[in-house]
C-alpha cells in the first residue's frame, strides 16, 4: 500500500489532546501522503479551559467557540485530512450508544492502517481512559461481520497509545519512538494555537526533546544512534506481524 492510499485515525478526548500527544505523528504522516482523520470527542470546555474561565463573564458557549476555533486552526497547521467533531461535552465525557455506533461507522469508512488514542489508565483524567476503553470496544464491533451487514468491516489496525501527562502514574510503557524533527515547527505552531492552555506549550516541547534522547539511545546506542532533536513515544496494544526483524 502506498503512502498516498494509507489512512490513519486519531481519537482525541479533548480539543488539544491530538496536538500535544501526537501532533508530530499527524504532521509527519500527512507530509508522506497519509490521510489522517481526527475525531475530537469534546472541546475540553469544562475541564481543560481554566484560563478562559478566569475571564469575567465567560460562558460555556463562548469557551466552546474559542476551543473549537483553536482545534480547527491546529488541525489545519498539522495537515489533518478530516477533523470530525462529536461535541459530547467533557468532565465527564459520556458515551451514548449513538456515539459508539458513529465511531464504528467512522472506523469502517476510514479503514485506518493504524489508530492512536489515550493511555488505558489515567486516574487524573477519566475522560482519557474511558475514550480508549470505548475505542477498543468499537474496534471490536467494527470487525464484526454481523454489525450493519453490507458495510466493509475493519481489519486489525494497530492501536497506539499516546503519551499521558504523568507517565509514571499511568502504567504506560512506550515501545515505539517516532522522530518528528522534520515537522517539529508544524507541531510547535499547532501547540501555540491552543491559547487556552498556554502553560503546556513549553512542557510538551520538553517532552519531545526528552523523547528524542530516548530515540537516539535506542537507535544504535549513544554513539551510533541517529541524531534526533524531537520525538514522540507510543505504546502499542496489539502484537506486530512482520516478515523480518
Amino acid at each position: 500500500m502506498t503512502s498516498s492510499s494509507r489512512t490513519a485515525l486519531v481519537i482525541s478526548a479533548h480539543a488539544a489532546d491530538f496536538v500535544w500527544r501526537c501532533g508530530g505523528a499527524i504532521a509527519l504522516h500527512a507530509e508522506q501522503g497519509v490521510k489522517v482523520t481526527v475525531v475530537c470527542l469534546s472541546y475540553g470546555e469544562r475541564g481543560e479551559s481554566a484560563k478562559l474561565w478566569k475571564e469575567p463573564g465567560m460562558t460555556l458557549e463562548r469557551v466552546k467557540a474559542v476551543r473549537q476555533a483553536e482545534a480547527r486552526k491546529a488541525a489545519e497547521v498539522l495537515g489533518v485530512h478530516d477533523l470530525i467533531e462529536f461535541d459530547m461535552g467533557d468532565y465527564p465525557l459520556e458515551f451514548a450508544r449513538a456515539h459508539k455506533d458513529r465511531l464504528v461507522d467512522i472506523m469502517r469508512a476510514v479503514q485506518p492502517a493504524f489508530m492512536l488514542s489515550h493511555s488505558q489508565y489515567d486516574p487524573y483524567n477519566t475522560d482519557h481512559m474511558l475514550t480508549t476503553q470505548v475505542v477498543l470496544e468499537c474496534r471490536s464491533t467494527a470487525q464484526a461481520w454481523g454489525h450493519n451487514p453490507g458495510q466493509k468491516i475493519l481489519g486489525a489496525p494497530q492501536l497506539y497509545l499516546f503519551e499521558p501527562h504523568q507517565t509514571e502514574q499511568m502504567g504506560w510503557k512506550p515501545d515505539t519512538f517516532l522522530d518528528i524533527t522534520p515537522v517539529w515547527e508544524k507541531k510547535r505552531a499547532a501547540i501555540e494555537c491552543m491559547a487556552g492552555q498556554e502553560h503546556l506549550w513549553d512542557y510538551y516541547t520538553r517532552v519531545a526533546q526528552n523523547r528524542a534522547n530516548h530515540f537516539t539511545r535506542n537507535s544504535g546506542g549513544q554513539a551510533g544512534g541517529r541524531a534526533c532533536k524531537y520525538a514522540e513515544a507510543f505504546q502499542s496494544v496489539f502484537p506486530r506481524t512482520v516478515d523480518s526483524l
